[in-house]
């Protein structure tokens, strides 16, 4: 759908409803759901992992809880923001986020990879807010050269190149789900901003080979894929993480065994309160627990997608699309992980899995979209 096609875009300034009262509160309500169901969720499964760790059970859930509410501040300022004032400075700060993705793959392995910059009180993951320039960079770019881009496909090449060499700093990690993530949501965007389909798709067709060779380079990626097609057939083996989880969602039944019942997060998989957290909810959930969370991310795509649908510029518009889809497809793609209907991957559920990065990073994108609803025009669905 082209967002922008029906829509002349005034000046930023000169909306009429700029105050925060005209913010989806709806978006925002189903935001601080979210919080909060993460955060007991995550204490019921980092608690066990944290005691036979050594620590407090308590430990992981007070830094979240930390994290969700420097996570707030974070959020105030972006939907503060004069996002047209803020064009000028996506450049620069999409080079800075080039140079740090650099400097990430120099510092210290973590669990055998290097995303992260240690800081002391808590691990940087810099593909997290490298999500959210990429985003701000193709809004921006497509906005300016709308026109030329539906009819010269070399002017795709310039945002193409540049997202490229940011994707692949992220998939040297290695990483190779952020990537696939940030460059979905990425054609998704080319598509709203009216870029012809053809244009759309060539990219697509061009990422085939490199896929092929990501395969051949690293054989346990191809282990990977064929664990979701047959986990069952290595159970103590590339299958085992995946099976636990399985079995957790399958015992939880309709209504779920009860909070802090989980028998998952007994140490049958590593951390379980991180990427693998969804199986420890549906455990004592349940199906219903389960179907509600999918729900709260189904309602935040679709009034994400309405508030881009009704934003006062292409800019705007395409920048509350993109941060929407990164958001939800992402948990999405978790929960289809979790449940073994898709490849697993170091994707973090949003609002759930531990981390400050995840957190800070989820906060400021929802900042951002309620900020262009509170900017909205006057046209509604």
């Amino acid at each position: 759908m082209d967002y922008a096609s029906k829509r002349q875009k005034p000046a930023y300034n000169v909306i009429n409803n700029r105050n925060l009262r005209f913010m989806d509160y709806p978006l925002f309500f189903v935001v601080i759901i979210l919080l909060a169901m993460g955060l007991v969720s995550l204490f019921s499964a980092s608690a066990i992992w944290a005691g036979s760790k050594g620590l407090d059970t308590l430990f992981f859930t007070k830094k979240q809880a930390l994290f969700m509410l420097t996570g707030f501040g974070l959020m105030a300022a972006a939907m503060r923001l004069d996002l047209e004032r803020v064009r000028p400075y996506i450049k620069p700060a999409f080079l800075v986020t080039a140079a740090l993705l650099l400097l990430t793959l120099f510092m210290p392995k973590v669990a055998g990879a290097r995303r992260w910059i240690p800081l002391g009180f808590m691990k940087l993951q810099t593909s997290e807010f490298a999500k959210i320039i990429v985003i701000l960079y193709l809004a921006d770019y497509f906005d300016r050269n709308m026109s030329r881009l539906k009819e010269n496909w070399r002017e795709l090449l310039k945002p193409l190149v540049a997202t490229l060499v940011v994707l692949a700093l992220i998939a040297a990690g290695p990483d190779l789900g952020t990537p696939a993530l940030i460059f979905g949501v990425a054609l998704f965007m080319a598509g709203a901003a009216g870029v012809p389909l053809k244009f759309v798709l060539a990219p697509l067709l061009a990422a085939i080979p490199v896929i092929i060779v990501q395969f051949i380079l690293f054989p346990y990626r191809i282990a990977r894929l064929k664990a979701v097609l047959s986990p069952w057939n290595d159970t103590s083996g590339k299958g085992y993480q995946l099976v636990q989880g399985m079995l957790a969602v399958g015992s939880g039944g309709w209504f779920g065994k009860g909070l802090g019942a989980s028998k998952l997060k007994l140490m049958y998989i590593p951390e379980p309160h991180t990427d693998f957290i969804f199986p420890v909810v549906a455990e004592e959930l349940g199906l219903v627990g389960g179907l509600f969370i999918t729900g709260l991310f189904t309602a935040l795509l679709l009034k994400g997608a309405r508030i881009a649908r009704n934003a006062p510029s292409i800019f705007t518009s395409l920048t509350a699309l993109g941060l929407t889809l990164l958001i939800s497809l992402q948990a999405f793609y978790n929960i289809g992980m979790s449940i073994g209907i898709l490849p697993t991957k170091g994707i973090p559920l949003p609002f759930f899995s531990y981390g400050g990065s995840s957190i800070w990073s989820a906060m400021i994108m929802v900042g951002i979209i309620l900020n262009v609803s509170a900017h909205r025009s006057g046209k509604q669905w």
